[in-house]
């Protein structure tokens, strides 16, 4: 399990359905070591404090392997062509990662990386601008059909990250699984 990009953004206006909303949901990979802090990535804002950011949402970390899929039902939506690759950060997440998906992690489990220790805290949930950045009107409704949520995750141990970074799981106290919790929050 590792990280493969640490993705920012600055909050930003963002055009939806004919009004302008506030978001910081288009991440971009950043080059070198990144400070976590207890609220977050340095360089990275959140638009709406009243659902991304705080101490159990500082930072949110979403699974590569989950990228071909979206690429796909873009595709089948015709927003975009069948080989257009999505970038680290499309989903909004901080953290793009390798071998850790939604069914391997329970609240209160502990990723634990060289420089700092972040925390499973809850499932994302999208809303209409995830819609409005994936493309089409139902992208919010496919992941909570398929699952792929990613995981929110709070700061144990404040320090930095990077890209090509190891994470290690230390598993919590195994009750409540992510994309259980997910599923029965959304049914």
């Amino acid at each position: 399990m590792k990280v493969l990009s640490v993705n920012v953004a600055n909050a930003r206006p963002l055009a939806i359905d004919g009004r302008t909303v506030m978001s910081a949901i288009d991440k971009r990979a950043v080059e070198g070591a990144v400070a976590v802090r207890l609220l977050g990535l340095e360089g990275d804002e959140q638009a709406d404090p009243t659902v991304h950011g705080g101490v159990g949402k500082a930072l949110y970390a979403y699974p590569a392997m989950h990228y071909a899929f979206w690429q796909t039902v873009r595709a089948q939506a015709r927003v975009a062509a069948w080989d257009a690759v999505l970038p680290p950060g499309s989903m909004g997440e901080n953290l793009t990662i390798d071998g850790l998906d939604e069914d391997r992690l329970w609240i209160g489990d502990r990723l634990v990386a060289p420089h700092c220790v972040l925390a499973v805290s809850e499932p994302r949930f999208p809303c209409f601008k995830f819609d409005a950045v994936m493309g089409f009107a139902h992208a919010s409704r496919l992941m909570a059909q398929s699952g792929y949520c990613g995981s929110y995750l709070g700061v144990i141990e404040p320090g930095r990250i990077q890209a090509g970074d190891v994470l290690r799981l230390e598993p919590g106290p195994r009750e409540v699984n992510l994309r259980e919790l997910f599923k029965a929050r959304r049914g």
